[in-house]
């Protein structure tokens, strides 16, 4: 089973020098870990004015190194509450997802917990319920067979989608003979079905069909679209899968200057798909595989790329789904943007929260400095009365993750 850590911690590389900070930006909260919070990979969900969200780590359980996760609340003034605190076993472990919520309840995913039957012990992962007064409940905790191998997924750390008052979701491995994830779907009494197993497809080990699947879907008119890794050239898919299974390759990037490793999840705007892919695009000096790219796909599989990343002046490695606000997307990049935060290592930067019009020019809402004010924002943003929150994996008082907002 894939460890925890190297689902997170993928690799690239980049040069970025200091953009102007035309936006507001202010920390809300600093993660403190123990009992508290820590690392938080995910988007916030708005409730009421309310912010909800998941953390990694941190929650104060002994079962799992520096905690299990949790899932917490936060006022737009920076109150911090800690709903509920995974611990490890049954109830789940690590969720990495955006919250649902559907009928009065929020549901989510872990990445480990559930079952103990997993290769390293730690759990498949789950499917699961909490109330806003923090009890949890697991709908469908993933499991393997005797002999060790997954007939319905493991690692679901991709969010979940309502579609009829069903679930769906991916998970990132298992299931099949080929065990390269599955979409699937489940019900709130319980019920988990397998939709859709990535295959081996023209075997030898390749995965045309895609592979992998990290991100949550999108519904576009009763079909459900994703992004996957695997294609023709490797570099990655969008694919489309019906409730009933069927599925199709959309794009298959071929990891030039079209983009390659869309690890993000896609946004909807009249029929066309945006999205994001962390590698590939213009050839850089500031990375040699290419700093990513902002891509606009068809349904029919038209694919062109907004914007490519350089590195240079406007971050690079974005991993986030964007974010509508007017005629603009938005989004985050993991690094980049100022080079004094982070200098001379490995990666540049410390990560940026950028626009880009659907012509295509970029800008640099905020260019994160470390510190206090926050390193490396994985997830993407939710736009609340015209300001703007999200989450840094790292940084803040305590390095161990913030939320912010970003006035505009």
């Amino acid at each position: 089973m894939i460890s925890k850590r190297c689902v997170i911690a993928l690799a690239g590389c980049l040069l970025a020098t200091v953009p102007a900070h035309a936006d507001t930006e202010a920390v809300l909260y600093s993660f403190a870990g123990g009992s508290d919070s820590a690392e938080p990979f995910a988007s916030l969900f708005n409730a009421g004015g309310l912010l909800y969200g998941t953390a990694s780590f941190g929650g104060g359980s002994t079962n799992c190194e520096n905690g299990c996760g949790t899932v917490f609340t936060i006022t737009p003034s920076g109150q911090e509450t800690v709903l509920y605190s995974f611990k490890g076993g049954r109830d789940g472990a690590h969720p990495d997802a955006n919250l649902l919520k559907f009928d009065g309840r929020f549901y989510g995913t872990t990445g480990v917990g559930g079952s103990s039957n997993c290769a390293d012990g730690d759990g498949c992962g789950t499917v699961f319920s909490l109330t806003s007064a923090g009890k949890e409940k697991v709908l469908y905790p993933f499991d393997v067979g005797d002999n060790g191998s997954s007939t319905d997924g493991i690692t679901p750390i991709g969010s979940l989608i309502n579609l009829g008052g069903t679930f769906y979701g991916v998970t990132g491995s298992g299931s099949g003979a080929a065990e390269y994830g599955t979409v699937f779907s489940v019900t709130p009494a319980d019920s988990e079905s397998v939709v859709y197993e990535f295959p081996d497809s023209g075997g030898g080990g390749h995965f045309f069909d895609g592979a992998f699947p990290t991100a949550g879907l999108i519904n576009v008119g009763g079909v459900l679209y994703g992004t996957a890794g695997g294609g023709t050239a490797g570099e990655g898919v969008v694919f489309s899968v019906t409730p009933s299974g069927s599925e199709n390759v959309v794009y298959s990037f071929k990891g030039s200057g079209d983009g390659a490793n869309p690890s993000g999840g896609l946004i909807n705007i009249g029929g066309v798909l945006y999205g994001t892919t962390q590698d590939g695009g213009a050839p850089s000096g500031g990375c040699p595989g290419g700093c990513g790219t902002v891509f606009s796909v068809t349904t029919a599989g038209v694919e062109t790329v907004l914007y490519s990343f350089t590195g240079v002046h406007d971050g690079a490695y974005p991993r986030s789904s964007l974010l509508k606000v007017g005629d603009k997307l938005v989004g985050t990049t993991q690094w980049g943007g100022d080079i004094t935060c982070n200098k001379h290592q490995e990666f540049e930067g410390c990560g940026t929260v950028f626009s880009v019009t659907l012509t295509g020019t970029e800008k640099i809402l905020h260019s994160f400095r470390g510190g206090s004010d926050g390193t490396y924002p994985f997830a993407g943003l939710i736009d609340v009365g015209g300001v703007l929150y999200g989450t840094t994996s790292s940084g803040g008082a305590n390095n161990l993750g913030t939320v912010f907002s970003l006035t505009r």
